[in-house]
């Protein structure tokens, strides 16, 4: 056989032989072992390769294909498992240097052209190569080879090719960094390596890193794997430039570049020789040419600021601050922006802006953060180098302003972070650009320009120099400009960071701020108001500056020095006889027809600054009784009844009544501070002692309708602007949000003094604005925001508003008017026809539909009883056809009203407003609804309405419902209703939409009879009533026919099903508490038998099996356990032997029907697991089951039966977690009925199943090579066994001495305790854990006493595991959130508890201590424990130090380690320091 194949050597090189032949006869020859050839595997190798070589070098024509199988020939020998043996073995292949240029010749011929032929095969070679070490030799031993293959690979990426390539390409790529970085670290010569990633790698690993991280190819199906790569990838090409450009040997070329070129030190013949290596990347990086021009800009920005992390990691240190920031303006000055003049700002694109300003920020930032600049070593040793290159980058910020960018306000807020003197000879056009004129709309630059304008403001204020930046502020706004296109000067962001600095500001600063601002606003923009637009913005803007100033300085009081309050009320005094009485003077000439803009900005601007005086004037006068009042002190004073002079001395009512006038012709700021400040009059009125006079009064309601009738108009138009708070930011379009908002801050004022009408349209507004339906998610700005519909639904869910009686009132009228005009757009019948059946839906006053209960309650009692009435009406009307019908889109705007009615505290409505709400709601829940509703949409709204029928009722006014209607004429309307409505809901038995309305009608009919039995109202008439009406339904009557109609309703025979079993729940426990012979139980007893006999009748008819096999309907396992119940029940009570033989005959003639639903039950129960309550009723059928042994069938055992059943619940996998732990309690007390009755065998047998399930002797072991992999996390056993089983054997050992008698039994828990794992456990498993183990040690501890005599040690090593584990979870990692931290604070609060159980039984565990505390203090000395972890442990060791007697301490001092002995030092001290000292203090006043 060895001669057949001996020949192969000689065909492979014959020139007859055919190419097909050839690769045949290769690929066999490396296959077979039959085949015979000394170094097989090396000849093969070398003619593949040598025939790839002549192909390549034009000596040997050969098809495309062919080339290609070749390719994948050597692919299949580098990749073979042969081949890795056979190198694992020993053996030698080699690999000669040809087939390594060819591959790098194709890898550059794909770089330069994109030719992709053949190469994903070659891409497969080069990788089976670098995977192999012994193959990858040949490109580590020649370095430039490595070189030149990385630099190709590189260059090939960067064309972003697509498809299959990318993946191998990638990958080829990451072994071959790691080659060279294995290269690097070897290197000898520190210039070859620079020469060499500068000259080959810097570029096209750049440009590459740029496109990884801009997640060029991040695909989907794939990503989290590219994620992972281009991550890694990235890390090694940063390591390549750190290890080949940012070396330690060439920190001395850096210094002689940057430092001592700077200093003029280097001598010429010096200068041929220095590396310059700065200059050598940055040259490289500038040019062109080596990327994609539109690439070129991001590339080179995005390398700076690498370059500079590089540099500061590897070079930043003490003493160097100076080199590093030479780096820093050579590395500027590759971006753009450095080149830019003046008026240039359009020579880059926005893109490229923001680019290049997240690298200076970058930039700015490792300067800020690494400390590099240092003032004043910049200023004495260095000339102030850095301080002239930071004022060149301000000055370059500032000329090319970019306010849509956040980065920009980023720059200049590091930039005056480091020196406030950078920015301070610009700080006038920083404040224009960057506050007063910018145009910042999108949410992160405003928060970027906050963050800027804080730093300014803090900066100044740290300096003490506010009024020096107030005065550039004044200066910016005083220019001229177009004010028209200015944003508000205090918006939310500036307000809000200006408020919180002028409250730390002293008041003296606050108090020379506001002279500058007065004295501004005197000299530049009062005398120019006049018909000046410009002028009168500018006037709005310092008033806004003047209010922020005025509203957020410190309040005086008792203990202000008296200069500063005599300061302040000359500045009071001074504002308003210099400021606001000129302002108010300008708008006294006659006004025209349409006032002009400027006159509108001067009365918002003298409006503003007098409701900010009053508020101010009233603040200082009511805190300060030092400070004196022009308007009089504000108590004690008669009241004034003109509107608003009291406030402002010096101005007359006749102005004011002009002023009303005015700004009643448009919504603006200005009619906003009008209502503020007569809402301020109010205050002051109800301030005096005679608030209560009826001139007093009448002021009162004057001004109160005064503001609320100030803007009906605009609030009539309902707008969704959203405002943000800012008093200066009151404008036409906000105006409406401001007046509503005012308005409802100050509802606990106004309310009490205002009429009717008022009141009435309050409510209107209320309802008209708040939000129906679901609310749109808006953007974070929007959220901070404040709108109509936000104020709205905040008075309607404010505890407040039902305190508000005559507002609530109103509104509930409002909801009621508003509900009954839908309905009766509904009507199909004359509207005076629906008034008389329908009279409450046209009421307008709850009174009246309350004085129905006073006029039925004094009826007489003969004929038809008058409380009768309206059911008797309605019940006519909903057995004919219900003159309402509503339609989809009415319905939705019924769903929206009933969602805001859901949202009233309707359990607290009066009497009369109780009735009319249940009378609305009941019409609702029963009208007709049309063919346009879906069911889901009448399935939704018939549940609310029920719902809130059910949550009303449960209200204290309850009872005055019963007083116009009976309970059983309620339950009839409303099945009678349901059982109409039922037929036209297309839509299966078992749709989690139908079960829960099912859900929701049981509810409330159940809640409905029990209210009955509660307020015990003619229980026999209402429930024989009740049973008499069930009997004669129709889905009844078609049941007790028998027959399979195909017309049947199964809704209805549902819905049925649910009522018998609601009534049976409701007469069945209260029968159980009624005492035998009073003829009432006796009664009912009968009428709870027909209610289980009408049951029976139609769970027999819903139980019989189809063709097609049969589950079981979630409701009929309801019903048949509450049938089953009730049979069991009468059958108990046997009150009477009639009635005993009657339930006897029930219980077995419903015997199939159980044994039916039992035998279902067993089938179908891990299927019901999945639903919670219909396996809930599956248990409780089980456990009923049980209790009637003359039901159980004669063959099977029902213990076994059902415990089997069960087990299957509890293993099959398909079954989650979460449901196994919400079926636990159900399944707890199905088995612990099983036990109570179950018999000896019963027990052996479960016991018997559950040792078989766990195999005890192997519980925790598991493979000790799997336990010796660190990157293998699974545990063992699965956690959901040793939960339960700690959890057995606590519950065991609990039962103390009594039931444990050998003490050798309970010391077995050790060792289980020991085996139990505690690493790599999620946090959540690891608490549970942990918690389950401390229980155990706990009842060992406890209950345990005498094994504790001779089991201290073995308890002391499985306690140290829990102490031990808790360190290790609690220390403090270099990387990662703080997420799992509580739980590791519980467990170490439970090691404090279990220490102070130890230390409570010092005689047993004295002797033990120092050995604890020497444990202890070993394992703490090796992490560093979080503080909240470390203080709650060492809380616990102090008690055990308390046992420690003197000799035991100097024991430990001298047996320690010395690493040891520093941590009990310390430990100790502290231990002296902050407990022992403090129980001893205790101790003093102890008796």
């Amino acid at each position: 056989m060895a001669a057949v194949y001996s020949g192969i050597s000689l065909k492979l090189k014959s020139k007859t032989t055919s190419w097909e032949d050839k690769l045949k006869l290769a690929h066999f020859a490396w296959i077979s072992h039959q085949c015979f050839l000394p170094n097989k595997e090396q000849v093969l190798l070398d003619w593949a390769r040598q025939s790839l070589v002549a192909f390549y070098k034009k000596k040997l024509e050969l098809k495309e294909d062919i080339v290609e199988r070749l390719w994948i020939y050597i692919d299949n020998i580098l990749h073979s498992r042969k081949l890795q043996n056979l190198l694992k073995n020993g053996k030698t292949i080699n690999l000669q240097i040809s087939l390594v240029k060819i591959i790098n010749e194709r890898i550059t011929e794909f770089s330069l052209r994109g030719s992709q032929r053949n190469i994903c095969a070659v891409l497969r070679c080069c990788q089976g190569i670098l995977s192999t070490p012994a193959l990858a030799v040949i490109y580590t031993a020649k370095q430039e080879l490595m070189v030149t293959l990385l630099s190709q690979l590189c260059r090939s990426a960067c064309r972003q090719p697509e498809g299959a390539v990318v993946a191998q390409l990638f990958e080829v790529i990451h072994l071959a960094l790691g080659h060279y970085l294995l290269i690097l670290q070897q290197q000898v010569n520190p210039r070859r390596a620079f020469g060499d990633v500068t000259a080959h790698l810097l570029q096209p690993c750049l440009v590459l890193r740029h496109l990884l991280s801009g997640g060029t190819w991040t695909q989907a199906g794939e990503g989290q794997l590219r994620q992972v790569l281009s991550r890694d990838i990235r890390s090694q090409i940063e390591a390549v430039f750190r290890g080949g450009i940012f070396q330690p040997e060439l920190l001395s070329s850096y210094k002689e570049e940057l430092l001592d070129q700077q200093q003029g030190d280097v001598k010429a013949g010096a200068m041929k020789n220095l590396l310059a290596p700065i200059d050598t990347v940055l040259t490289r990086l500038v040019s062109a040419g080596y990327c994609a021009a539109s690439l070129h800009t991001s590339v080179v920005a995005n390398s700076v600021a690498l370059l500079y992390k590089l540099f500061l990691e590897s070079y930043f240190k003490e003493g160097n601050q100076l080199l590093c920031f030479q780096v820093l303006p050579r590395l500027f000055g590759c971006l753009k922006i450095s080149h830019l003049q003046e008026e240039q700002s359009k020579a880059l694109s926005t893109s490229d802006w923001t680019t290049e300003l997240l690298v200076v920020e970058q930039l700015l930032n490792s300067v800020a953060n690494n400390n590099i600049y240092n003032i004043a070593a910049d200023r004495i040793r260095h000339e102030e180098a850095q301080f002239r290159f930071y004022r060149h980058v301000a000055e370059l910020l500032i000329n090319h302003a970019q306010a849509p960018i956040p980065a920009w306000f980023r720059c200049l807020k590091t930039l005056i972070s480091l020196n406030h003197l950078i920015l301070e000879p610009d700080l006038d056009d920083l404040l224009a650009s960057a506050w007063i004129d910018a145009e910042v709309t999108e949410f992160r630059t405003k928060k970027a320009q906050e963050t800027l304008i804080h730093t300014v403001f803090q900066t100044y204020a740290k300096l003490r120099q506010v009024p020096r930046l107030f005065e550039e502020v004044l200066g910016v706004i005083c220019r001229p400009a177009a004010e028209t296109l200015r944003q508000p000067v205090l918006a939310s962001g500036p307000s809000t960071v200006l408020s919180a600095c002028l409250l730390e500001l002293p008041p003296s600063q606050i108090l020379d701020t506001w002279s500058l601002v007065l004295e501004k606003f005197q000299s530049l923009v009062l005398p120019y108001l006049q018909s000046d637009a410009d002028m009168a913005l500018k006037s709005l803007s310092l008033s806004s500056l003047l209010h922020c100033i005025m509203f957020n300085m410190r309040s005086l009081d008792s203990s202000t020095p008296l200069p500063i309050v005599r300061r302040t009320q000359c500045m009071m005094e001074r504002m308003l006889r210099e400021l606001v009485q000129p302002l108010l003077a300008l708008l006294l000439d006659p006004l025209g027809p349409e006032p002009e803009l400027w006159l509108q900005k001067v009365s918002d601007s003298a409006l503003l600054l007098a409701y900010t005086w009053a508020q101010v004037d009233a603040m200082l006068s009511l805190n300060c009784s030092q400070y004196h009042s022009m308007s009089g002190a504000l108590i004690d004073v008669a009241v004034e009844i003109s509107n608003v002079p009291s406030l402002l001395p010096g101005v007359e009512t006749q102005h004011w009544k002009k002023l009303e006038k005015f700004t009643a012709q448009f919504s603006s700021l200005g009619r906003y501070c009008l209502e503020q400040l007569y809402l301020q009059k109010m205050r002051r009125t109800l301030m005096h002692t005679s608030f209560r006079s009826e001139e007093a009064l009448r002021s009162l309601r004057c001004d109160a309708a005064f503001i609320i009738g100030s803007s009906r108009k605009s609030l009539n138009q309902r707008t969704m602007a959203s405002w943000d708070g800012q008093v200066g930011t009151v404008s036409g379009l906000t105006y409406p949000v401001a007046h509503w908002h005012l308005i409802v801050s100050n509802l606990t004022i106004l309310i009490s003094y205002l009429c009717p009408d008022d009141v009435r349209y309050l409510a209107s507004v209320l309802l008209r604005t708040l939000p129906m339906g679901k609310a749109q998610e808006g953007s974070i700005e929007e959220e901070a925001y404040v709108t109509l519909e936000k104020i709205s639904k905040a008075i309607l869910h404010s505890p407040l508003f039902p305190e508000m009686q005559s507002l609530h009132s109103a509104f509930l009228m409002c909801v009621t008017a508003r509900c009954s005009s839908i309905l009766c757009s509904g009507a199909q019948r004359d509207s005076g026809l629906v008034s008389q059946q329908l009279p409450w839906l046209f009421e307008k006053d709850h009174m009246v539909v309350g004085h129905w209960e006073n006029r039925f309650a004094k009826a007489g009692p003969e004929g038809l009883e008058p409380r009768g009435e309206i059911a008797k009406n309605l019940l006519s009307l909903v057995k004919s056809d219900f003159p309402i019908q509503l339609e989809g889109e009415q319905l939705e705007s019924i769903l929206g009203l009933l969602e805001v009615i859901s949202a009233l505290q309707l359990d607290s409505l009066l009497p009369p407003y109780h009735v009319h709400y249940f009378l609305l709601l009941l019409s609702m829940a029963i009208t007709r609804l049309g063919c346009s509703c879906s069911s889901s949409l009448a399935l939704k709204f018939l549940m609310t309405c029920y719902q809130l029928l059910g949550y009303l009722q449960k209200g204290k006014s309850a009872r005055s419902v019963f007083k116009i209607m009976y309970g059983s004429d309620i339950f009839e309307i409303v099945l009678t209703s349901l059982f109409r409505a039922s037929g036209r809901f297309p839509i299966e038995m078992d749709d989690p939409t139908w079960l829960e309305f099912l859900q929701v009608i049981g509810t409330f009919l159940e809640e409905l009879m029990q209210m009955l039995i509660q307020m015990k109202l003619s229980l026999l008439l209402n429930f024989r009533k009740i049973t008499t009406f069930l009997s004669s339904s129709k889905p009844y009557m078609e049941a007790a026919s028998g027959k399979q109609l195909e017309n049947q309703n199964p809704q209805g025979r549902q819905l049925l099903l649910v009522s018998l079993t609601r009534l049976c729940h409701v007469l069945g426990p209260f029968l159980k508490e009624q005492k035998l012979g009073q003829e009432a139980p006796a009664a009912l007893s009968e009428l709870l038998q027909q209610a289980v006999l009408q049951m029976g009748a139609v769970l027999q008819l819903c139980s019989v099996r189809g063709a097609q096999g049969w589950h079981l309907p979630s409701v009929l396992i309801s019903s048949v356990s509450a049938l089953l119940e009730a049979d069991l029940g009468q059958h108990c009570r046997g009150g009477g032997a009639n009635i005993s033989h009657v339930t006897d005959r029930t219980l077995l003639s419903h015997a199939a029907l159980y044994q039916g639903v039992y035998s279902q039950i067993l089938l179908e129960l891990p299927a019901l697991a999945g639903h919670d309550q219909s396996f809930r009723a599956a248990l409780q059928f089980l456990t009923l089951f049980f209790l009637a042994p003359e039901l159980h069938p004669k063959k099977d055992s029902v213990f076994t039966s059902m415990f089997h059943s069960v087990r299957r619940v509890l293993a099959d996998p398909e079954i989650p977690v979460r449901v196994t732990q919400d079926i636990e309690p159900h399944l707890g007390a199905l088995f612990t009925q099983m036990l109570e009755v179950g018999t000896t065998e019963d027990l052996r047998q479960v016991m018997q199943c559950i040792l078989q399930g766990l195999d005890v002797s192997n519980m925790w072991k598991a493979d000790v090579q799997l336990l010796n992999r660190e990157a293998c996390q699974e545990q063992p056993v699965s956690l959901t066994v040793v939960g339960p089983v700690l959890d057995v054997l606590a519950a065991l050992l609990r039962q103390g001495e009594e039931a444990i008698g050998n003490p050798h039994h309970v010391s077995l828990a050790f060792s289980i305790l020991l085996t139990v794992p505690l690493d790599h456990l999620k946090p959540p498993e690891y608490g549970s854990i942990f918690l389950r183990l401390h229980n155990v040690l706990f009842s060992i501890l406890q209950c345990h006493p005498k094994v504790m005599l001779k089991a201290i040690p073995s308890f002391l090593n499985s306690f140290n595991r829990l102490v031990f584990s808790v360190m290790r979870e609690g220390r403090q990692k270099d990387k990662g959130s703080t997420d799992d931290l509580p739980t590791v604070l519980k467990c170490a609060r439970l090691v404090e508890r279990m220490y102070s159980h130890i230390a409570a039984r010092a005689e047993d565990f004295t002797v033990f201590s120092p050995f604890m505390v020497a444990q202890y203090v070993l394992e703490v000395q090796k992490v560093t424990l979080y503080p909240a972890v470390k203080r709650l442990l060492q809380e616990g060791i102090y008690l055990i130090l308390d046992l420690c007697v003197e000799p035991d301490v100097q024991f430990l001092r001298a047996s320690l380690q010395p690493g040891m002995r520093d941590v009990f030092k310390e430990l100790y001290n502290d231990y002296l320091k902050y407990h022992k000292a403090k129980h001893e203090g205790e101790k003093r006043y102890t008796a």
